[in-house]
């Protein structure tokens, strides 16, 4: 197959989702199939196998590390030139939107990812009252492809709740030779002040909509309580509200954003992940924390609820309860015995994560329906 590839961002470990869009589109590669790949943020240098062309675009305000991109005419040019099979669209931006009418002119299928739960977003910036335009938006992009992928089941019926028909479970897995507890690495514990205490983590942006203040919230508690001289918060990532974080939890580790071995060489360094985000569609920083060997706390909205009991691997508390965090970071403490069952656990289930099994269910239906001729018109 001949594979028209659009993502909003194609930067090589800026998030869990690109993250799994590479390794959807290596697993394309290695079946065989040509992919040429459209998006305004792309990482430079090369890349392994696919075509890469990057969109003219422009700093997003307040957010510059993403780019809004711009659909044009030339796009239409290379698509022509590159006479696609099937479309992907990764991101329902705009662009996204102009792919699907590009599939819907040339009557080819079109395939969509729901990576991120955006209408989840709207609250946290005061923009609740749009919610109603942006899921009908999304459900006249997404009912006009042939197919979406939702990683959970959670997320799948609540896209069928929403009006969306098109819904189908494409899942996540794990990179096991990136992310293993092999990585973990006492000189970077006894950097962090960590020798001899829990290394409480937190992976992912310094943003209000992944419930940071409930991070803030369990820091404090800890800080105040008995177990203060016991546990150290290394913050993993970056975003607009680092300067903050950073004046309101002073005693915490602020590594940076890691990318490459550096970042499993932190998860496996620590000792627990603390993720209260309730705005997650899959939760990729839960697989990748269990695949390095470290029980989670997360809350009991969202993708990550999904995973953390599918895989008894740590403790599932009330959205935004704080207190309920902190009591689950530490019984995970505290309690030995529980700690290494919920590790235990959490390797079990991320060593049968394989991307490649993963990833061939997504395959199989391309496949049909490239072969099937099954086509979308307007």
């Amino acid at each position: 197959m001949k594979i028209a590839f659009y993502a909003g961002t194609y930067v090589r470990d800026k998030d869990g989702a690109v993250r799994s869009m590479y390794q959807l589109v290596a697993s394309f590669v290695k079946d065989g199939h040509e992919v040429m790949v459209w998006s305004p943020d792309v990482t430079s240098g090369g890349s392994r196998g696919e075509t890469v062309v990057q969109m003219p675009a422009v700093p997003i305000p307040m957010y510059p590390d993403y780019k809004l991109g711009f659909y044009s005419a030339s796009t239409s040019k290379q698509l022509d030139l590159f006479q696609p099979d099937i479309i992907h669209i990764s991101t329902p931006d705009i662009i996204g939107y102009n792919f699907l009418k590009y599939a819907l002119k040339h009557k080819l299928p079109a395939g969509s990812v729901y990576h991120t739960d955006f209408p989840s977003y709207l609250s946290y910036y005061h923009l609740g009252f749009t919610e109603n335009l942006v899921w009908k938006y999304l459900r006249k992009l997404y009912n006009s492809c042939n197919v979406l992928f939702a990683p959970t089941h959670e997320m799948v019926h609540k896209l069928q709740g929403k009006g969306i028909t098109t819904v189908e479970l494409w899942s996540r897995g794990i990179d096991r030779d990136l992310f293993r507890p092999s990585r973990r690495s006492s000189a970077l514990r006894t950097s962090w002040g960590a020798d001899g205490k829990a290394v409480i983590a937190y992976v992912g942006r310094f943003v209000w909509y992944k419930d940071i203040q409930v991070v803030i919230d369990v820091y404090n508690r800890f800080m105040m309580g008995p177990h203060a001289g016991k546990v150290v918060f290394v913050m993993i990532g970056s975003g607009p509200e680092e300067a903050e974080l950073r004046e309101r939890m002073p005693q915490a580790i602020f590594p940076g954003y890691l990318t490459g071995a550096d970042l499993p060489e932190a998860y496996a360094s620590s000792d627990l992940l603390l993720f209260p985000s309730t705005t997650e569609s899959f939760g990729n920083v839960t697989l990748e924390a269990f695949a390095c060997g470290l029980p989670a706390v997360v809350s009991d909205i969202g993708g990550c609820r999904e995973l953390t009991e599918q895989a008894d691997g740590g403790v599932i508390a009330p959205a935004k309860d704080a207190d309920a965090f902190y009591e689950g970071c530490v019984r995970l403490i505290v309690d030995r015995a529980f700690y290494e069952t919920m590790k235990s656990n959490a390797l079990q289930f991320a060593a049968e994560r394989s991307w490649d099994m993963i990833n061939a269910a997504v395959i199989k239906r391309y496949r049909s329906l490239v072969e099937g001729g099954s086509g979308i018109s307007s």
